[in-house]
């Protein structure tokens, strides 16, 4: 018999707060956490407003020495991370931490390292690049600090798969733990490629919003005027638990995650099936997972990314899922007012859910004001409602047309 596994403990830097309960209340008061770019000149490029960490003080939480030795999405997810242990009260000792894992993920890892050392092997030859360049900029290098600060000597890996890694994350995280490998995973995303060579890549190809005169009003999933995504950094990271384990400790539960779909769409390195078909498919496998039937989802956060192709696309996607069942429920995007956190996006989502289930607030999709004939659902827009829903389900697709869903459950004791 699998073993269930509960949420326990929550953490995030993101542009809507640099912990959980700073952004949760940003997000259900329908902040926007978008604006100017401050991290370089952006004044000559196409696109100058994204959705940066504000205040993040790395030297503060990790010191000088630890600060130089990672790139800024390490450090992200070192302190999410730190959060989530917190939170959760977890400590672990000599026998448990080899029952303790970590799958951080990241759709691109330590750019910023590697830019930084070609501009110095270029102006400053090849002596001059940092001997720390290969580990700073490594795609596990935050699933290794995250496991190495906090002892964890079980599954340690990371997953790449661009937009949809935060929720591949969770799932694989999830099943180790069903299937006893570990009692203990912190599973999540980070991402920080706040850089002109980022920002012109995204630009050039047509998936970011140039409204750079109203930036706050930019990122407008499902409205018939959206003209792309905004680009965002951050992490988010869970703890997820047995849940004999968290019960024999006393750990305050938020969520049971239920539920895991994967799929691919193996149709355009950049662009979604245009049908839905794969976006489908993972969120069917999801709620099989989960045993649950479509009728009994309350909640979805969508993907919606404010782009032309995915909003549509989702919209389809849940229809041909949920027949007339889409009508009744409530769906947002955390994107609205937080930026495509790329490969942490999932991740915060997650959280999203997760605080959703524990205090029945759905939180808007801000700057919904044209409504768009291919997307007719129920987006909760402009405005927080009350909802209490018992069983949400989160949707990430990414790049190269990798779709996964996951499901959480409302925690109920005695459940």
């Amino acid at each position: 018999m699998k073993k269930r596994v509960v949420v326990t403990g929550l953490g995030a830097v993101t542009p809507m707060g640099n912990d959980v309960p700073t952004m949760w209340e940003n997000l259900l008061a329908g902040r926007s956490g978008i604006d100017h770019i401050t991290r370089f000149d952006a004044s000559d490029l196409p696109v100058q407003i994204a959705a940066e960490v504000k205040g993040f003080d790395a030297e503060a939480l990790f010191g000088r020495r630890d600060t130089r030795r990672n790139d800024p999405v390490t450090l992200f997810a070192m302190e999410a991370a730190r959060q989530a242990v917190a939170d959760a009260n977890l400590v672990l000792d000599s026998e448990s931490k080899h029952r303790a894992g970590a799958i951080i993920g990241t759709g691109i890892g330590g750019v910023l390292t590697l830019l930084q050392n070609y501009d110095i092997i270029n102006s400053l030859g090849p002596r001059r690049v940092s001997p720390l360049m290969i580990p700073m900029m490594m795609p596990n290098a935050a699933t290794a600090a995250v496991s190495i600060t906090h002892g964890l000597q079980g599954p340690t890996f990371s997953v790449a798969s661009a937009c949809a890694t935060g929720n591949n994350a969770l799932g694989e995280a999830m099943h180790i733990i069903r299937r006893g490998d570990a009692d203990v995973m912190l599973c999540g995303g980070t991402e920080m490629v706040m850089h002109a060579v980022a920002i012109s890549g995204f630009s050039n190809m047509g998936a970011i919003s140039s409204r750079n005169d109203e930036p706050q009003r930019a990122s407008r999933p499902f409205d018939a005027e959206r003209d792309g995504f905004i680009m965002g950094e951050g992490s988010g990271v869970l703890v997820l638990e047995n849940l004999e384990f968290a019960q024999k400790r006393g750990a305050r539960i938020y969520a049971e995650l239920v539920g895991y779909g994967t799929t691919s769409d193996a149709c355009h390195i950049t662009a979604p099936d245009g049908d839905g078909v794969g976006a489908a498919r993972a969120m069917s496998l999801a709620l099989q997972d989960a045993g649950t039937a479509p009728g009994e989802i309350d909640y979805i956060n969508a993907h919606g990314t404010s782009t032309q192709l995915n909003d549509p696309m989702e919209t389809r996607a849940i229809r041909s899922i949920f027949g007339e069942h889409a009508d009744r429920l409530a769906i947002s995007s955390t994107k609205s007012m937080m930026g495509h956190l790329m490969g942490a996006a999932g991740a915060v989502e997650a959280i999203v859910c997760a605080k959703t289930l524990e205090t029945g607030w759905v939180h808007p999709t801000i700057n919904y004001e044209h409504p768009d004939p291919e997307c007719d659902l129920y987006y909760v827009p402009n405005e927080a409602k009350k909802l209490d829903p018992h069983m949400v389900l989160s949707n990430s697709f990414g790049f190269g047309g990798h779709n996964a869903c996951v499901v959480f459950r409302r925690w109920e004791e005695g459940a």
